[in-house]
């Protein structure tokens, strides 16, 4: 800029210095109604604090040639200051730029008048429109970006929060420990979390469905071989559960049980479980309708051991036979002896499921009618 301002409007646009940054802030607190409230407490002082100093950062600059070096540090610094402390505050960037505008309005009427008043020539008043604006302009630049790396800032601390927050409800950490790493989180905790497992690159677009609530993490399943995983937390599926599982149709995802968000490490448990049992690549599993499945499932060495004593009795026959055997047991047994249901589901005629029955009545004797028994032979043949 080539305007200098002569030393008598400098000196008066200084005397009117205080007013003119009241009369701004009376004209954003009047018009901006996010500001209503802004000037109460310390942000208050603050905000009027950066005003009054963008004011008179104006006018040093103002007052010095264009071929001088003119020190604007003190005032944009501040501004980025006061970005970050909006941001801090909940104003939105939105909100800040009106509040800049109000206030270039205001105070150009307010400067303009007093340089006029003090001797500006019109010919200058053109330049110092533009010299007052260019500056406004560059410390709301300055606070803009003061706001949003605020913003970036305050976003990846709590993401920290959230991602501490998550391990601690995997981990089963206590309820005293978990309710205050969610406050910390400003995480609001639902009633209920559910627990789904899913390909760690499918997590991103199931996200997109669910409610802004939802906790992600990854999953250490080091048995699996398919690649990494990612567990969520989802809030309150409640009676929505069939909704959930057909969000997540077309993923490869496993959906624990709704546990209240506190003991969610129990359904993370047994989805992880799932993921282990059955490994799959279809639609979402329900680990409620896999129960069964889970029980059998829960200790590989015992239920191995159940078998090797349950169906002993099946050892003195050759492998061909014995496999016949066992799976006309285990029809025999869930059809509850009907001799026609067993042919039908084994395509075999009725006279063969009587021979057999009778090779099984041979072999187990009277253990076939022990209820004892007999659920150790449900339980080991699936």
């Amino acid at each position: 800029m080539s305007l200098r301002l002569e030393p008598k409007v400098t000196l008066a646009l200084r005397a009117e210095m205080i007013r003119v940054s009241d009369a701004a802030v009376d004209a954003i607190m009047a018009e901006v109604p996010a500001y209503t409230d802004a000037w109460q407490g310390s942000m208050g002082h603050t905000i009027a604090a950066a005003v009054r100093q963008a004011l008179d950062g104006f006018v040093t600059i103002a007052s010095r040639s264009s071929d001088e070096v003119v020190p604007r540090s003190a005032a944009v610094d501040g501004a980025y200051a006061l970005g970050r402390g909006e941001a801090r505050s909940g104003r939105s960037m939105d909100a800040l730029l009106a509040a800049y505008r109000v206030g270039a309005k205001v105070a150009w009427h307010e400067l303009s008048q007093i340089a006029v008043a003090a001797g500006l020539q019109a010919a200058g008043l053109a330049q110092f429109a533009e010299l007052v604006f260019a500056y406004i302009d560059e410390l709301s630049a300055s606070s803009v970006a003061g706001h949003a790396d605020e913003l970036a800032t305050s976003g990846r601390v709590r993401q920290r929060y959230l991602d501490h927050l998550v391990r601690q409800l995997l981990s089963g950490a206590s309820t005293e420990v978990l309710r205050a790493s969610a406050e910390r989180a400003d995480w609001t905790p639902p009633t209920t979390l559910t627990a789904v497992m899913l390909p760690s690159s499918q997590a991103r677009g199931a996200m997109v469905l669910l409610s802004e609530r939802t906790l992600q993490s990854d999953a250490v399943v080091p048995e699996r071989a398919e690649g990494e995983f990612a567990v969520l937390l989802v809030p309150d599926v409640g009676r929505s559960r069939s909704t959930l599982l057909r969000q997540l149709a077309d993923r490869v995802a496993v959906v624990g049980p709704s546990r209240h968000w506190e003991q969610v490490r129990s359904s993370y448990s047994r989805a992880m479980r799932m993921v282990h049992a059955a490994p799959h690549n279809g639609p979402a599993l329900d680990t409620e309708a896999q129960l069964a499945d889970l029980v059998l499932t829960a200790d590989p060495e015992a239920l191995a051991d159940l078998k090797l004593r349950a169906l002993a009795p099946l050892e003195q026959f050759r492998p061909a036979a014995r496999a016949k055997l066992e799976e006309t047991l285990r029809s025999w047994l869930l059809h509850m002896g009907r001799r026609e249901a067993v042919a039908e589901a084994l395509f075999v005629h009725p006279q063969t499921v009587r021979y057999r029955v009778g090779q099984l009545r041979e072999a187990f004797g009277d253990k076939l009618d022990d209820p004892v028994w007999v659920r150790d032979l449900v339980v080991a043949l699936g």
